[in-house]
């Protein structure tokens, strides 16, 4: 274990070293030779979609890893090898767990014992769309406690540009310590995607920027130690701003077919069809398909950090709030199409039996993060609806920041089914029998194309796209 040096306090109150001679350059190279030769302690702060996968992914290139949580559940299932995050899959848990080089804490104090702290708090929103910076900011402050010189942070949590300067410097250097003197601090943007085949924490290329070019550098060691492409850019400001624009084109083009898609519905044309058909052109068009609204740790969050950014320049971001916009009122939109194909067979919300299908935000997953099913099923039952849902991922609904529902998931049943006055998809997961809806369903409100997709079978009753 390594020590943290002594310090003492100035007349402020902020701590200094007892001896600071490590310049700039000195970590840079002491630190690229620890990561170089694997030779480096890596801890992670926060060990949920984003913080898990990439300290499997250090400890996997060879480094000792150190995870931090505050939920203590956490750390004792992966000191079993017991995994609370199924997509990532059981061998990951059981090769930490069994590992020399691996250990979990809910101690802070033992993030002195790393080269580099790596954060992957949350970054939520506020009540007014505001951007929540509490998780950085604590857990920039539980590094403060044990800040070492020769110590590497990099915060991966997505916010606005210069928040690794404008919060977490500032954080830092109040213990009497400063930065490219005595420690190096960078940001380098997740890019998670859960449930993804064709990419993982170790393919996907990795953007790093520093607050000086020495902490760039130093911090693209350490990626590029542990992941196949890690790119280094002019700055911690163009990484955060990059990982924004990553997103608001994801949401606006998200945006633009959920707009399309009552427009073309009120023609008689089917979106789906239209997406398939321009999706043939090998150039100038990438596919983005409509839903039932966003959902996830990104897309319906990370665009309102620039927004807020731009306010304080005096600036709007009309492109941006549109999308949020038409992408917050697509549950709405879900809902009153589902009422209206009731309504058409002579029954009333009011006392209808409604099986929701699907609760996590995307398909063959378990995560339920901002998952437009919460807002539906508060929209149905406030309008008098009586609810079930099936999910083979979630079998119970979990406490949200906003949302909590005593629900737990029934079985997909064929006499379950039959008794729903309608069946709502709201998640099309690939292991649902499909076949089974289309043999007994009344009624299908489909926000997701899936009966097209997955049955071959004739619906018995009304499938309406929604």
């Amino acid at each position: 274990m390594s020590r943290t040096p002594k310090r003492t306090t100035s007349r402020t109150g902020s701590r200094t070293p007892a001896r600071s001679s490590v310049r700039a350059i000195d970590i840079e190279k002491q630190l690229t030779n620890k990561f170089r030769e694997r030779a480096a302690t890596i801890a992670v702060v926060g060990l949920g979609y984003v913080g898990l996968p990439i300290l499997d992914a250090m400890h996997t290139a060879g480094h000792r890893a150190l995870g931090f949580d505050v939920d203590p559940a956490k750390i004792r299932d992966l000191k079993a090898g017991k995994p609370y995050l199924k997509h990532l899959g059981k061998a990951l848990h059981d090769r930490l767990a069994r590992s020399p080089r691996f250990d979990a804490t809910a101690d802070p104090a033992r993030l002195a014992e790393a080269d580099a702290v790596v954060l992957c708090v949350p970054t939520p929103l506020g009540k007014h769309q505001e951007p929540d910076l509490s998780f950085v900011e604590a857990s920039t402050r539980l590094v403060a406690d044990v800040l070492k010189p020769g110590m590497l942070v990099v915060l991966e949590s997505t916010s606005y540009p210069g928040t690794t300067r404008e919060v977490c410097l500032p954080i830092l250097e109040a213990t009497g310590l400063k930065h490219g003197r005595d420690f190096l601090l960078a940001f380098s943007p997740e890019r998670e995607d859960p449930g993804r085949k064709d990419a993982s924490t170790r393919t996907i290329p990795r953007l790093v920027g520093g607050l000086t070019p020495a902490a760039g550098r130093a911090a693209h060691e350490l990626y590029a130690s542990a992941v196949d492409r890690a790119i280094l850019v002019e700055s911690a400001e163009v990484a955060e701003a990059a990982k924004l624009l990553e997103n608001i084109y994801r949401a606006v083009n998200i945006a633009l077919v959920n707009e399309l898609k009552p427009v073309l519905g009120a023609m008689g044309i089917d979106i789906w069809q239209v997406i398939r058909a321009a999706s043939t052109k090998p150039f100038g068009f990438q596919p983005f398909y409509p839903g039932p609204g966003l959902g996830g740790h990104c897309i319906p969050i990370d665009p309102f950090y620039l927004t807020f950014k731009a306010r304080e320049k005096g600036l709007a971001t009309r492109f941006i709030e549109l999308a949020g916009e038409i992408n917050r009122r697509m549950p709405e939109h879900v809902v009153e199409a589902l009422a209206r194909a009731l309504s058409d067979a002579g029954r009333p919300v009011r006392g209808a039996k409604v099986l929701i299908l699907g609760l996590a935000y995307k398909p063959n997953i378990d995560d339920v993060r901002e998952t437009p099913a919460a807002e539906i099923i508060t929209l149905l039952s406030s309008r008098g609806a009586v609810l079930s849902y099936h999910d083979p991922h979630v079998p119970i609904f979990p406490a949200m920041r906003r949302y909590r529902f005593d629900l737990r998931s029934v079985p997909l049943t064929a006499a379950k089914v039959r008794a729903a006055d309608a069946v709502l998809i709201v998640t099309d997961h690939d292991g649902v029998d499909y076949s089974l809806l289309a043999q007994h369903a009344k009624l299908i409100v489909d926000t997701r194309d899936a009966m097209a997709r997955h049955s071959r079978m004739k619906p018995r009753g009304r499938v309406v796209k929604a």
